[in-house]
């Protein structure tokens, strides 16, 4: 009787993981957004269109953010002739009195310490982010020409900032 019960809760549970991939951000369509950047510029889900894009979420708080910019960096600078364009989104506040705050100013001089020679945009409430998938910072997502979402969100990136590698097949494979 136990087996049986172990049974139907694991095939519960991949009935489960099975309908989350189908119904994931995958295979959902085009996702639709707009995101300010710390230099008051808005880039939209339309404006990118036919665009391979990887927009790496993070916050400057964040330890690891800081290895995963100098990564950004190597990954904008391997993949920018070849169309993939790279944004770093700071998921950080906007409002002052937030213990989560952080300025356009800050975000700016952040990415320039750490050489980060991409855009970086703002996402301060995770409308965007959560839109796609992402539920754990850093993470990274790669849209594809059409605006689809490839795959779902990556994390555990790679602790020593190697992203363009992590990325290869991926990209390698939409482009």
């Amino acid at each position: 009787m136990l087996f049986t019960r172990r049974k139907r809760v694991v095939a519960g549970l991949l009935m489960v993981a099975t309908a989350a991939l189908a119904f994931g951000t995958q295979g959902a369509g085009p996702v639709v957004f707009s995101l300010k950047s710390v230099d008051g510029q808005t880039v939209t889900s339309d404006s990118l269109r036919g665009e391979v894009v990887v927009m790496a979420f993070g916050a400057s708080w964040l330890p690891l953010s800081r290895t995963q910019l100098q990564g950004v960096r190597k990954l904008a600078d391997q993949y920018s002739d070849r169309g993939v364009v790279v944004y770093w989104v700071s998921t950080e506040s906007e409002d002052a009195k937030s213990k989560n705050f952080a300025s356009d100013q800050q975000l700016r001089a952040f990415a320039q310490k750490y050489g980060l020679k991409v855009t970086v945009l703002r996402d301060p409430d995770g409308v965007v982010s959560k839109k796609m998938g992402v539920d754990q910072l850093p993470s990274m997502i790669i849209i594809d020409k059409q605006g689809n979402v490839v795959g779902g969100p990556i994390g555990g990136l790679d602790p020593s900032g190697n992203i363009a590698s992590q990325l290869a097949s991926t990209l390698d494979r939409i482009l």
